[in-house]
Formats: structure tokens, C-alpha cells, sequence
């Protein structure tokens, strides 16, 4: 197998063990339901924390290269669905090495998140209703949502479809709610600008930190490209999906910080709590306030689903691609990978006794850990629409879906992600986290690269 190849004749065998299922609608749905969960309610207000009223400027700046990739991942996947998606296309244009490495990333990523998002919902279920500590909500919705996953994958995008649906319902009437206070339309009188503060408390260090918090915030808008495999009609759905989602995830969230920094005091502490639900109960309104409490609870358990659903379909990939081991190929009658998706919740029932030993503070140490593998991951996909548009356009190929004002947005959008990067390591908040995964990086293409040569030595060796 060569991964630079115009086409993988493994890939294509197999990965018809996947049983198509998931409608257009199911796939805008997840894309939205996955990137509306942790990174939105939780880790909006560690943003407004760490840059105060700049975090509106990191969520734009992050929002717009967010819209720009998603439009060049949009042209690929387009073109040529596939599960591995990003980890494919990097293969093909980069080599063997860099797409092991970005599968292998960004399932670990997801792996991460996961476990992230089960420890929110978790705490945020504790503090509604109590019952159980939360390591022990967690330990239920691992178990839970590892059966709902192991399910035929029709079943997963409907009951996907309703859950993202509950949370977009519940975004804009936050939004709709918080702007007519803003504009003295309620009762209580409106705070108007009061709150906002020195746009730049903590400087640009604050802003370069937030950065990788709101990067990590738009992680999983990119599973579009993992589902479009098992897509009806994947190229048109792409296309339509790409171009319904993007506006859409950046009006919620520049939306939603903007409400949160303009009716909470920079100093209360229910911004880096509870934002959403301090927002309301500021407002007057507690009992919203409460049933926000619980829809955020459904938002971020629909999100660990679709992030649990792809990281279960990278790995499936990489198998497929020799990259992983043969057994998380392997699929069931309704044509689930079982074995990926048991091994991409391990880490999820490992946050399970960390959290019984050490608490509230291994979900931050979970979020800090994301931002800068996401950065990664859309470095990786500008990389590969580069080289592959310039072989499609070279070829002759016709493609569905087109990056806007190419080259130069893309080379564009490639020099923002690279000066994030550079920002980051000046920051001393987040030098050790860019750092740590450039190692990474560097560790799992070398990797990659020595899988590689061994299979076509042994090829070689075959073959005389």
C-alpha cells in the first residue's frame, strides 16, 4: 500500500464493512452536536478568565481559520469520502508517516475528549440533582454510551439527530434571552457595557492562552469528513453540510461568549464555573437557569457520543491502513467496528478512578491538554488540500466543492495557524503544551514512517 497513491485498494475493500446509514441531516446534526459540548460550556468561560473581553477577539480570530478549513477539508472529503478523512488525505499528500501520525493524534485526542466531556456532564449532573458523586455518573455514562455506540449506525445518527437538535434550541433562546436583557427588553435593568472592562486585562499573553482554550472550544466540527463514509450520497452531503454548519458554529460561539462577558462581572466566579447558568440566574430567571443546568448535561453527553463514534472510525482506519492493530478492523453483523469503539473509551473509564482520587481538577488538566493537538490537526489538513488541489487541478479532476480564493486563502490560513503556534510558544501558560505535542508529533511520524519501510522491505523481500 502506498499512501500517496491517487487511491488505496485496501481501504476501498474494507471499508465497505461499514454500513451506510446516516442521512444529510444526521450529518449536520452530529457536526454541530459535537463541537456544541464541553469546549462551548465550559471552555468558554475559561477563555473570558484567561483574556477577559479580548476572548471575543481569540473566538473570532479561531472562528474564521475554523470556517476556512472546514471549507478546504469540505473539498477533500467532498471528493473523495473516506474514514480515515484527514489522516487519509495527509497520507496521500504528505506520505505514510504523517498520516499515521495525524490519525494516531487525533484519535488520542478524541480519546481525551471523551473523557473530558463524561467528567462534565458528570460534575454538572452531581450539581443538579446529587444522587451519586460524580466519578460515578461518569462510570454510568461510559457504560451507557459504549452500548448506544456498539448499535447499528441508522439508530446512532437518529438518536444523534434529536440530541444536537435539544441543544441548538437552547442556544439561540440563550442568545435571544440574553440580548433582550442586554437591550433593557426584560424586567431587570440592563448592565448595558458595564461589565466589560479593560479589553485586555491579562495583555496578549492572555489572548495567546485563550487561543488554545477556544481552539480546543471548535474541536469536532471536523468529524464531518470521518461520517461522510457512511453518508448516503456522501459528496453532495458533504458539500451541503460544510456550507450549513461553519456560520452557523461561529455565530453560537462568538454569540454566546459575548452574551456571558456583558451580563457577568469579570470577577464572578460562575464565569469559569457555570457560565451559561450564571447568565440566567443574573438575569432572574432560576428556574431556566436550572433547565439550562440539565440541557447542558444532554449537550455535552451528545457530544462525548459523535466524538466516541468518530474516534471509533479513525481507528477502524488506521487498521485498515496497516497503521493499527488488524483487530480494530474487525466489524459486527450491522457493520459497527466494535473493537475501536472498546478502545476508544479506555481512557474514558480511566478518568473514572482519577477523578474518585484527585477530583474536579482532572477535567482541567483534560482540557488543557486538547488545544494545541486541534492546531495541529488543521495544519495538517491546509497541508494536504495544498498538494492534493495542486494534483487534482494538474490531473484535470473535477471537484464537487472548491476552496474559496485558492491558493492564497489557504496559504493564508496556513500563516495564521502558523503564527498561533509561534504565539504559543512565547506564552508561558501554553509553551509546555505546544511543545509537548510537537514531540508528540515528531515521535509518531517517526514512527509511522519506520511501519512504513519495514511492510515494503518485507514486500520487497516477498517478492524476490
Amino acid at each position: 500500500m502506498v499512501a500517496n497513491s491517487n487511491q488505496d485498494p485496501v481501504e476501498v475493500v474494507d471499508e465497505s464493512k461499514l454500513k451506510g446509514g446516516l442521512k444529510p441531516r444526521h450529518l449536520i446534526m452530529m457536526s454541530l452536536g459535537s463541537a456544541i459540548g464541553a469546549g462551548l460550556f465550559v471552555g468558554s468561560g475559561q477563555g473570558i478568565a484567561l483574556a477577559g473581553p479580548a476572548a471575543l477577539l481569540a473566538y473570532a480570530i479561531i472562528g474564521l481559520i475554523i470556517v476556512s478549513v472546514m471549507r478546504m477539508l469540505g473539498e477533500l472529503a467532498a471528493a473523495d469520502p473516506n474514514p480515515g478523512a484527514f489522516s487519509y488525505y495527509v497520507g496521500k499528500a504528505l506520505g505514510p508517516g504523517a498520516g499515521f501520525m495525524m490519525g494516531w493524534l487525533w484519535w488520542i485526542q478524541m480519546t481525551v475528549v471523551v473523557a473530558a466531556e463524561s467528567l462534565a456532564a458528570a460534575e454538572g449532573l452531581y450539581a443538579l440533582i446529587g444522587v451519586l458523586p460524580a466519578w460515578a455518573w461518569s462510570l454510568v455514562f461510559m457504560v451507557v454510551f459504549s452500548i448506544l455506540n456498539l448499535s447499528g449506525v441508522s439508530n446512532f445518527g437518529e438518536l444523534e439527530f434529536w440530541l444536537a437538535l435539544i441543544k441548538i434550541v437552547f442556544i439561540v433562546m440563550f442568545l435571544v434571552i440574553g440580548m433582550a436583557y442586554l437591550f433593557g427588553w426584560t424586567a431587570e435593568p440592563s448592565p448595558g457595557l458595564s461589565n466589560a472592562g479593560d479589553f485586555l486585562p491579562h495583555g496578549v499573553g492572555g489572548v495567546a492562552a485563550a487561543l488554545l482554550v477556544v481552539a480546543f472550544a471548535f474541536g469536532g466540527i471536523e468529524i464531518i469528513a470521518v461520517a461522510a463514509a457512511e453518508t448516503d450520497d456522501p459528496g453532495p452531503s458533504v458539500s451541503k453540510s460544510i456550507r450549513t454548519i461553519v456560520w452557523r458554529i461561529l455565530v453560537f460561539y462568538v454569540g454566546s461568549v459575548a452574551v456571558i462577558m456583558l451580563v457577568l462581572p469579570a470577577d464572578d466566579p460562575r464565569i469559569r464555573t457555570s457560565p451559561f447558568v450564571g447568565v440566567l440566574e443574573e438575569i432572574g430567571l432560576p428556574a431556566v437557569a436550572t433547565t439550562m443546568g440539565a440541557i447542558i448535561v444532554i449537550a455535552l453527553l451528545s457530544s462525548m457520543n459523535v466524538n466516541l463514534y468518530g474516534a471509533s472510525r479513525m481507528l477502524f482506519s488506521l487498521s485498515v491502513r496497516g497503521m493499527a492493530p488488524t483487530a480494530a478492523a474487525q466489524t459486527r453483523a450491522n457493520g459497527v467496528p466494535a473493537p475501536a469503539v472498546l478502545a476508544s473509551i479506555v481512557v474514558g473509564f480511566l478518568t473514572v478512578p482519577a477523578t474518585y482520587l484527585w477530583g474536579s481538577q482532572v477535567l482541567d488538566r483534560l482540557l488543557s491538554v486538547v488545544g494545541s493537538t486541534l492546531l495541529v490537526t488543521w495544519l495538517a489538513i491546509v497541508c494536504a488540500q495544498l498538494v492534493l488541489r495542486r494534483r487534482a487541478d494538474r490531473a484535470g479532476t473535477h471537484l464537487p466543492m472548491r476552496m474559496w480564493a485558492y491558493p492564497y486563502l489557504s496559504w493564508l490560513t496556513l500563516v495564521a495557524l502558523i503564527a498561533i503556534v509561534i504565539l504559543g510558544l512565547t506564552t508561558d501558560t501554553v509553551r509546555n503544551q505546544v511543545i509537548s505535542t510537537g514531540v508528540l508529533v515528531v515521535v509518531l511520524w517517526a514512527i509511522g514512517s519506520f511501519i512504513d519501510r519495514r511492510r515494503r522491505d518485507r514486500s520487497v523481500s516477498g517478492a524476490l
